[in-house]
């Protein structure tokens, strides 16, 4: 196995990282040149656990929650030489995606008061007085603030009864606000990109948006074992058309981004955390256009214990585990072009996916056929393992 530094770091390197990264324990996968490789970092270092486990899917079925591996020691932190694929590349090591045997799963409209605005916003036109009126009569007659609707409720199912006779229902409060949360399948095991890579959107879609989240991982008993950030990339108007064009607004080439590593849950860093998280997104076009926005967690309906339990239960398991998407409070409305047109995609836009606890997962936007065909599947994998002797136990 070669060493993953070369030369001094080059770029905004720690911006990559936690702001508290010195008590971080980080988990992530590299490619020196022999093959994918799970690595975790801790107090600076870097460490090959290859020799524990082949995979990051193994790894966390084999260790308990709160086990930290011993892996061999290969190198320090402050000598990586880390660039994105298109300022260079990295030297030495590149970083892959932090997960690979796992089901990438996401749960979708977990933040039912923003669902909720957006259909009283589109009842009243864009009169804000009339919305403030078609608010107030809702909660009046389900007898508490809108805000404080649990899903699954008795609430929820009085709101329910009160936004059908009022013509406000959609398929979209249902798992807003039913008992059942909107779980998922965003793209097949090993099709995510990692850090510093690009990322696709379909030439054909003509309005898109990033959607910035915290992802879960999750081992194969529906344990949580740590947060990593994700950009499920989304096609509005592909949706738009019909819920049932889902698996084609989700799931393309290059159309799923995870990383830059997962932070394992710990005692300095616990579920907790995820739930008070600020998740915060920077969009920069080549035409000088900027997007900043962020979405806050403390807001999100539905607990992430409750989706992920919603995600593996007795009706579904996940041997090898699963990452899952959390959703996203924000949804860019600003107008890119022409007015009244909203956000969308350019080819060359960055994005940036950052956390303080997560650090900064970035990427670059190319039409999907422009992005780095997929190639390395499961049995590429498998050889790969093999081949290097990590299958033997």
């Amino acid at each position: 196995m070669g060493y993953p530094v070369d030369t001094p770091v080059q770029t905004a390197h720690d911006s990559i990282f936690p702001e508290d990264s010195a008590d971080a324990v980080l988990l992530g996968r590299i490619d020196s040149g022999e093959g994918p490789t799970p690595i975790l970092i801790r107090g600076g270092r870097i460490f090959d656990l290859s020799g524990v486990a082949p995979t990051v899917s193994d790894l966390m079925n084999r260790l308990a929650p709160g086990e930290i591996p011993e892996g061999k020691e290969i190198g320090r932190v402050a000598d990586w030489h880390l660039n994105p694929t298109w300022s260079g590349g990295t030297k030495g090591a590149k970083l892959l995606t932090p997960i690979d045997l796992q089901c990438i799963k996401a749960a979708g409209v977990t933040f039912a008061v923003s669902a909720l605005e957006r259909v009283i916003e589109e009842r009243a036109r864009g009169d804000s007085g009339k919305a403030l009126e078609i608010r107030q009569a809702l909660s009046s007659r389900v007898g508490t603030d809108l805000r404080l609707v649990k899903p699954g409720s008795e609430q929820a199912a009085r709101l329910k009864e009160a936004l059908i006779a009022d013509g406000l229902w959609s398929q979209y409060l249902e798992v807003a606000i039913g008992p059942d949360a909107e779980v998922f399948t965003k793209g097949p095991t090993l099709s995510a990109m990692g850090w510093g890579v690009e990322i696709g959107v379909r030439a054909d879609s003509h309005w898109n948006n990033p959607e910035p989240e915290v992802v879960i991982l999750c081992d194969g008993h529906g344990r949580a074992r740590g947060a990593t950030l994700g950009n499920d990339v989304n096609l509005r108007d592909f949706e738009g058309r019909s819920a049932l064009l889902l698996s084609k607004a989700k799931d393309n080439n290059a159309s799923c981004a995870i990383g830059p590593f997962v932070r394992l849950f710990d005692d300095k860093f616990t579920m907790d955390h995820v739930r008070e998280a600020v998740v915060r997104l920077n969009v920069t076009g080549e035409d000088g256009f900027v997007l900043d926005g962020k979405s806050t967690m403390s807001e999100i309906s539905r607990d992430p214990l409750d989706l992920v339990g919603q995600t593996l239960n007795k009706n579904h398991q996940y041997p090898d585990g699963f990452a899952l998407f959390l959703g996203t409070l924000f949804a860019p409305v600003e107008d890119r072009d022409a007015p009244g047109r909203g956000f969308t995609h350019k080819t060359g836009d960055i994005v940036r996916v950052s956390s303080p606890r997560l650090g900064t997962l970035v990427n670059k936007v190319v039409p999907c056929h422009e992005a780095a065909p997929w190639t390395f599947g499961l049995t590429d994998l498998m050889r790969n393992l093999a081949r290097r002797g990590l299958l033997n136990g």
